[in-house]
């Protein structure tokens, strides 16, 4: 190969062979009335000799093995071209006859999106149902674009939707998200689990509450909700998350129900509300872990539930950010069960069509 540094100079004899050849072509050519077109001659030699020179000019460049570096490429047709990724379709199987399956492309917001393809009375509930699966890693405010595919599952009690599986093709995430309802060996009741078998919702580090059925609501989700609601039968153990004292029992009963006021030794006041009943009382300390009470439907409170909301001074804490949270992942032993109800479900969503 030649050194670029070095120019060397070649004799273009394979150019001047070739262009006398072209000289004694149009010599031979005969001559039409009128005399020969020697201008069109001499256009069409001129461009001959230059393709020859060309053609000279890349033999005698230094490279080894022109063919290797010249690469053709066919047109391709558009309209019948691969796409850059072809997921494997999933085959739709019989709804059961209590399920109902919606799909269809996201319009602004979720709840206008439930509006345009769930029945009337359905669209508000699925739509705050739906959002709680997907709102820790979704910001429902900004992320959400239109055309963005909801596909969900669920059944229907007359007020109430329970939604067993969902997923959501972000175009800002670039991934489509899936939550699949599943009950973990050992857990009281089902979670909602990603694909790669990961809890969907974070829980708190040092919860106040185990065995709750779901996170309801987030601090941040109204404007005037001051703390984190949890989903769980009346009945359920309270336990305080830091050590602390008794400051206030069961005070605002018609808007709080029973409840609890704990203030933890770091100065941070705990608030416990619309519990089935109380077992501390004002100034007792308590420790880490203790149990204040159960949970319950008390107050102004819709269902059952537990409201936890932290403060510091006058200003509201987000249990998320005091506690930290930890994501759970499906042991080992669950996960064939898991793979088999997902695929159960994917069918399902399946059948509402492309």
């Amino acid at each position: 190969m030649f050194d670029d540094s070095s120019p060397t100079e070649v004799e273009p004899t394979f150019a001047v062979s070739l262009s006398e050849k072209v000289t004694t072509f149009i010599r031979t050519l005969p001559e039409p009335p009128g005399g020969r077109p020697w201008l069109l001659y001499g256009l069409v030699g001129a461009s001959m000799f230059g393709n020859v020179v060309l053609v000279g000019a890349l033999l005698l460049s230094g490279d080894s093995d022109p063919v290797a570096t010249v690469a053709v490429t066919p047109p391709v047709d558009e309209a019948v071209a691969a796409p850059a990724e072809v997921l494997e379709p999933v085959a739709p199987v019989a709804v059961p006859s209590d399920v109902s399956v919606i799909h269809g492309a996201v319009e602004g917001s979720l709840a206008r999106t439930f509006q345009a393809i769930a029945p009337a009375e359905q669209a508000d509930v699925l739509s705050a149902v739906t959002a709680r699966l997907f709102v820790f890693d979704l910001d429902l405010r900004s992320d959400l674009q239109r055309g963005d595919d909801l596909r969900v599952s669920y059944t229907w009690d007359g007020a109430l939707a329970h939604v067993t599986a969902a997923t959501y093709g972000s175009k800002k995430l670039g991934r489509t998200l899936a939550g699949y309802e599943f009950t973990a060996t050992g857990d009281t009741f089902p979670s909602y689990w990603g694909a790669d078998g990961a809890e969907l919702a974070p829980r708190l580090v040092d919860s106040p509450i185990d065995g709750y059925e779901q996170i309801t609501s987030l601090l941040k989700d109204r404007p005037k909700h001051k703390g984190m609601d949890f989903k769980t039968p009346v009945g359920t153990e309270i336990h305080s998350p830091r050590a602390g004292v008794v400051t206030r029992v069961n005070w605002n009963w018609t808007n709080n129900g029973n409840c609890v006021e704990v203030k933890f030794n770091d100065g941070v006041l705990a608030k416990f509300l619309h519990m089935d009943r109380a077992d501390v009382t004002e100034g007792q300390n308590v420790a880490d872990g203790m149990v204040l009470g159960v949970t319950g439907n008390t107050g102004h409170s819709t269902a059952p539930h537990l409201h936890y909301q932290l403060e510091r001074g006058t200003t509201v804490v987000d249990p998320i950010d005091y506690h930290g949270t930890t994501r759970r992942t499906l042991p080992d032993s669950d996960r064939a069960a898991f793979e088999a109800e997902k695929t159960r479900l994917d069918q399902i969503l399946a059948s509402s069509g492309a």
